[in-house]
């Protein structure tokens, strides 16, 4: 692993009472601990870390921020807040560390698209940016919107694209335009041994390699059965991206920029 390299989709989760579950979840977690992230990370041999906010939490982000607040250096945090959230709230939150709002229509718990464009209002000022848990085939309707934009955008997972339908034809689009995308959950597109994730791998990091980033989506939240093994993960990356130059973009300028490590 380079150094500096990046970790930049994983969650930890709290367990009610103290951090209570949303209602409207669409499934129900073990705990996933600070102590056990950052063991994650050390054995991956990632510097840094980032942080989503998971939906079973819903806007609560209180256990994903004392976690970053515990490693301003080595973390950075990607948030759920209403749109409609004030600033002195918004200024608090970067100052812990965030540095994105999300926007999961998948899971319940999360904010749906109607919260894109005044989200996007309230966090241009910060310089954050936006982080779309999609299904891809929603992107030819959306991508007028995300086109006008004042604020970058990253789509999650390879927005869980099958390799070549409309979907992922618009997700490459935008890409070339200026996207962003996580080159994470191949587990959630495809069952291993993930060959059929190659080549959207291949072409998001051909369209934007300058805007391609890495995530193990740990501890691989709603998932009972068949649980994949982060180091397995991250060799896929290898074999998408043999050259080590480019995989340096990937796990270390790339999040670095994006996230403003340094």
């Amino acid at each position: 692993m380079p150094d500096g390299a990046c970790d930049s989709h994983a969650h930890v989760i709290g367990v009610p009472p103290a951090y209570p579950f949303v209602a409207a979840r669409s499934y129900t977690p073990p705990e996933a601990t600070e102590q056990a992230y950052l063991r994650h990370l050390d054995a991956l041999g990632c510097a840094r870390g980032v942080l989503v906010q998971v939906s079973v939490h819903g806007s609560d982000n209180r256990r994903m921020i004392e976690t970053l607040k515990a490693h301003p250096d080595r973390l950075r945090g990607v948030a759920v807040v209403p749109p409609d959230i004030d600033g002195a709230t918004l200024e608090s939150l970067h100052d812990d560390g965030v540095r994105a709002v999300r926007v999961n229509v998948l899971f319940g718990g999360g904010l749906g698209f109607d919260a894109i464009e005044p989200l996007a209002e309230r966090i241009a000022p910060l310089g954050w940016h936006l982080e779309l848990l999609l299904d891809a085939r929603s992107l030819p309707e959306l991508a007028p919107r995300l086109a006008r934009l004042n604020v970058p955008f990253v789509i999650d997972h390879m927005g869980h694209a099958p390799f070549g339908n409309e979907g992922f034809a618009t997700m490459i689009a935008l890409l070339r335009d200026g996207a962003w995308v996580k080159l994470s959950g191949a587990y959630r597109i495809e069952p291993p041994p993930y060959e059929a994730v190659k080549p959207i791998a291949q072409a998001c990091l051909e369209a934007a390699p300058d805007r391609c980033i890495w995530g193990s989506d740990w501890p691989h939240v709603a998932l009972t059965k068949d649980m994949p093994n982060a180091g397995a993960l991250l060799d896929l990356l290898a074999d998408w991206a043999p050259d080590a130059a480019l995989r340096k973009r990937v796990l270390v300028d790339n999040p670095a920029r994006l996230y403003r490590f340094v």
